[in-house]
């Protein structure tokens, strides 16, 4: 009887809580990879998942083009998104990473520029602030100001800040920029692998940089963000 009892609280369970919602389904590789040789300008993708919607953890994959034929670079690498998860509709301060395809800009950090990359490299000072303050029209744009910023900027970030040592620019929201939609999205170092961000990508110290050494310019590089099972639908 006590056997039975909980079995039937086990199926209560499975039947309130589906199983998708704890466990997605890995993508398909031979379709994603069908779905990259579309892309003819961009000859590497990272790819960012999570397993559902609302997770904080998910995983990093960077697939490159060597002789038409895409491979993987660096695989199953640990990284932390927003503080609610992802979402296909951001907003400032809603501490959710923006699903999508996105083109990576700029490498930039408080430390020296690390040797042989491949793409742009800005060290930052602490005159150097990224604006998240949707009233300002220098939202979502990198300023150098030597004044004092309380008195510019309702909010704005840091960009010598210590989990900035190294990053990259995700380039969302810029093309054209739309005030309140999100800003200040990056791959960075994260404090914590337990942790969490406010909309950006964050890894280990070691991971970031060895992707940062590998990102190439010319290679005109982009990141995919989407849950596993969403990740297809990614490429319309």
């Amino acid at each position: 009887m006590r056997k039975i009892s909980l079995l039937l609280l086990c199926l209560m369970f499975i039947g309130i809580f589906p199983f998708e919602s704890f466990a997605a389904s890995p993508f398909d590789e031979k379709k994603l990879l069908e779905k990259l040789n579309k892309l003819k300008k961009n000859e590497q993708v990272i790819i960012v998942t999570t397993d559902y919607a609302k997770a904080r953890n998910g995983k990093l994959v960077f697939y490159q083009k060597e002789n038409g034929k895409w491979k993987k670079v660096f695989s199953n690498i640990d990284v932390i998104v927003g503080k609610n998860g992802i979402t296909e509709n951001k907003k400032e301060g809603d501490g959710k990473t923006p699903v999508g395809i996105y083109p990576l800009g700029t490498a930039f950090g408080s430390a020296k520029k690390p040797s042989g990359i491949k793409i742009p490299y800005r060290q930052t000072t602490k005159y150097d602030y990224w604006i998240d303050d949707p009233s300002s029209k220098d939202y979502n744009k990198w300023i150098h100001y030597l004044g004092n910023p309380k008195t510019r900027w309702k909010s704005f970030e840091r960009l010598n800040h210590p989990l900035y040592k190294y990053a990259v620019v995700i380039r969302y929201n810029d093309n054209p920029i739309v005030k309140g939609k999100g800003s200040a999205i990056f791959l960075h170092i994260w404090s914590r692998p337990s942790g969490y961000t406010l909309g950006c990508v964050a890894m280990y110290e070691k991971n970031l940089l060895k992707i940062i050494q590998t990102l190439d310019s010319k290679k005109n590089p982009v990141i995919v963000i989407n849950e596993k099972r969403k990740l297809l639908e990614t490429f319309r």
